[in-house]
């Protein structure tokens, strides 16, 4: 029977002796005799473990502080991955998402066989990723198989620190381009918390289009790990003259590089998927704001979202200000979701997050106003901390207007 070189996922520094090991036989073409050992490292740094470096059939494979120790050296050789002499095994054989990892004496099975691919670590009898539980770096955290998503708990880093391949999937983010090489910024600008007090430094799109764009390692750059485009907002930065707030946040513009300034007549939409790992207190993560047309600086509309991971739609009562608050789901910090902001009739605001839709009125003391949507990381907090703040993934943005 043909044996096939395949790569292993696990939690702590399990996870990345495994990862470094199927590197070294996937990408360096080593044969299967040409064994690698050490940790496998995955989501906040921790390591692939044995719990309690227990070598009892059925010993919960885990995440955990790294600490050198034999629960958290992994032997790759070739499909297989191995620690304290035995294998690194899917329970029971299942192919179901949730099946949870262990060790098991080592028996040939596709249970026991592992590739390397785009980035995660996948188990040839289920197809599925090796993924980090709820998305928790928390120590303890059980390792199980989960249909692959691409997020960040189902990346992983092999011994010798070696990451796995980063060609996405097809329709998937490439993590080793700028921004702009996985969304189309040709209709955005960007702002960013730095600058001059009262005039934020901006970036045009002719500048972030394309996979060699601008990229900010601090506030806007590109997740390594998952290819999220990545937002940035300090609690301390450089905020607007109308704005107490630092903010690293795309607004929109026209193809021609002028600012977008819609009418509320017509259909207009923006659509993302994200994800805040980090927040202090509130954050902004879409809006429709005001342009031309009159006085008032405010937004139509903004979407927030807190660290219990309420999200709420905050819409303004009038040009003049006064914004009511509506509580529209709660997703945990950390946890992937989609928002789609929709302008229909001309009259009514159509939110959906999660695929549960609610609608508000618009007031026509607004119908005077040019619009244009703006998203990323508006921190809704300020002091002078430049380490507390908020940190937005998005996976995917598109807007789109039609008459």
């Amino acid at each position: 029977m043909q044996r096939r070189s395949k790569m292993l996922i696990l939690t702590g520094s399990t996870v990345t002796a495994i990862t470094a090991a199927v590197v070294v036989g996937v990408l360096g073409g080593t044969n299967a005799s040409a064994a690698t050992a050490g940790p496998i490292t995955g989501l906040g740094g921790k390591c692939v473990d044995v719990a309690a470096a227990s070598s009892a059939n059925g010993a919960a494979v885990q995440l955990y502080d790294c600490n050198g120790t034999a629960a958290q050296t992994w032997t790759v050789d070739g499909s297989r991955i191995q620690a304290l002499g035995k294998c690194l095994d899917v329970t029971a054989a299942s192919t179901a998402n949730g099946a949870k990892i262990q060790l098991y004496d080592c028996n040939g099975s596709a249970a026991q066989q592992w590739t390397a691919s785009n980035g995660a670590l996948v188990n040839t009898g289920s197809g599925k990723c090796l993924d980090a539980t709820g998305q928790s770096s928390a120590n303890g955290t059980r390792l199980q198989i989960w249909s692959c998503t691409g997020t960040a708990n189902q990346a992983w880093t092999l011994p010798g620190g070696t990451a796995p391949p980063t060609t996405p999937p097809a329709g998937g983010l490439n993590p080793a381009v700028a921004p702009g090489g996985n969304f189309d910024l040709s209709i955005w600008q960007l702002q960013l918390p730095v600058g001059s007090p009262g005039a934020p430094t901006t970036i045009p799109s002719s500048q972030l289009r394309g996979a060699n764009g601008y990229t900010n390692p601090a506030y806007f750059f590109t997740d390594k790990n998952d290819g999220s485009m990545t937002f940035w907002a300090p609690e301390k930065g450089v905020t607007t003259p109308n704005s107490n707030y630092a903010r690293s946040e795309l607004r929109e513009m026209n193809a021609s590089g002028s600012a977008a300034d819609w009418r509320l007549a017509g259909s207009h939409r923006m659509s993302a998927t994200l994800r805040i790992p980090n927040v202090t207190k509130n954050v902004c993560v879409g809006q429709v704001h005001l342009g031309t047309g009159g006085p008032s600086t405010k937004p139509l509309l903004e979407l927030y979202y807190r660290p219990n991971g309420d999200i709420y739609i905050g819409t303004e009562n009038s040009p003049d200000g006064g914004q009511t608050l509506h509580l529209v789901g709660n997703v945990p910090l950390g946890v992937k979701w989609s928002y789609v902001i929709a302008i229909s009739g001309g009259n009514r605001i159509n939110l959906t997050v999660n695929g549960s839709t609610t609608s508000y009125a618009i007031p026509s003391s607004f119908n005077q106003y040019g619009m244009y949507f703006k998203a990323g990381s508006y921190n809704q907090s300020s002091s002078e901390s430049t380490t507390n703040g908020a940190k937005v993934k998005f996976y995917s943005l598109t807007v789109s207007h039609s008459s």
